[in-house]
């Protein structure tokens, strides 16, 4: 299982809501992180697409917690790392 630590180490990822549902959309992503505390309806559209396309899910404490790991200093509500 895909954790935190690998999201941070990898330097193949995107970061954010649009990217990672383009990214899903493509078929580029490999695993999905998605943060508790992002507004339900974004939320929702993410695990929809990614249930949709067989794409596993990771949460995530807090969206400042996810942020961090993917090196930037703001929150982010979800983030993939690509195939």
């Amino acid at each position: 299982m895909m954790n935190l630590a690998e999201l941070s180490r990898t330097k193949s990822k995107v970061v954010g809501k649009k990217q990672t549902v383009t990214a899903i959309k493509e078929g580029k992503a490999a695993v999905v992180f998605l943060a508790e505390d992002t507004d339900d309806h974004i939320k929702q559209e993410i695990i929809k697409i990614s249930e949709e396309k067989n794409i596993s899910i990771i949460s995530v404490d807090s969206k400042l917690k996810l942020g961090r790991a993917c090196g930037i200093d703001v929150p982010a509500a979800c983030a993939t790392i690509l195939k």
